[in-house]
């Protein structure tokens, strides 16, 4: 899908103070940009902004910094925080495949993927989020604890998902193929697209694994 660019996106990010320039210079120094020094969480492709603006409300007492490659879509997360008082939660405008230049080891408590692009042609599957190579990079920035929890409406995407953490060596702790009729449906945060899917009856899938 050709996304529609956003006239002046660029420069609003550039002038915001909520997103973070020069990234690779922040590698294993990123709690120093908040307020306090808290567990620090991330989603890769996250959007609009939903999901990660109400994860920052929710929980004071973490750090949460959102990743958009595309700055037509991080405009409209930037919208959303107009009205946001909290100061545990940044941008980054980056391309996930270089976020251990980023990101140094064991620096993230938590990984969230959000209704990532499927790239459904086979020939792009080393394109996915959840791909093997993705695996080992979060494996890398994830402290031993961490865990990586996916979502998707997807169906095979969410198998192409669970045939690469095992193949990476990662382990399933919780698997859903219709989260919100499941008892992990009880505080679960929706992003934009899950509620848009949901609504339609599609059942949402969900993983959470760790190592």
């Amino acid at each position: 899908m050709r996304l529609r660019n956003v006239k002046g996106s660029k420069e609003t990010i550039a002038a915001s103070p909520l997103v973070i320039q020069n990234i690779t210079e922040k590698k294993g120094h990123w709690n120093e940009i908040f307020e306090k020094e808290q567990p620090l969480y991330i989603e890769i492709g996250m959007g609009k902004g939903q999901f990660i603006l109400e994860m920052a409300r929710r929980n004071p007492d973490k750090n949460f910094i959102g990743i958009e490659k595309y700055s037509s879509v991080l405009v409209r997360a930037l919208e959303k925080c107009e009205e946001f008082s909290g100061n545990n939660l940044r941008f980054i405008r980056m391309d996930a495949e270089t976020i251990t230049d980023v990101f140094d080891t064991h620096e993230i408590s938590g990984i969230y993927l959000n209704f990532s692009d499927p790239w459904p042609k086979d020939r792009h599957a080393k394109r996915r989020l959840t791909y093997r190579d993705y695996w080992n990079r979060y494996n890398e920035i994830l402290k031993p604890e961490g865990k990586v929890i996916f979502k998707t409406d997807n169906r095979p995407l969410f198998d192409f998902s669970l045939e690469e953490a095992v193949a990476a060596e990662w382990t399933l702790e919780n698997v859903s193929y219709d989260l919100h009729h499941s008892p992990e449906a009880e505080g679960n945060v929706m992003t934009e697209y899950e509620a848009k899917f949901s609504s339609l009856g599609h059942p949402i899938h969900r993983l959470v694994a760790s190592r």
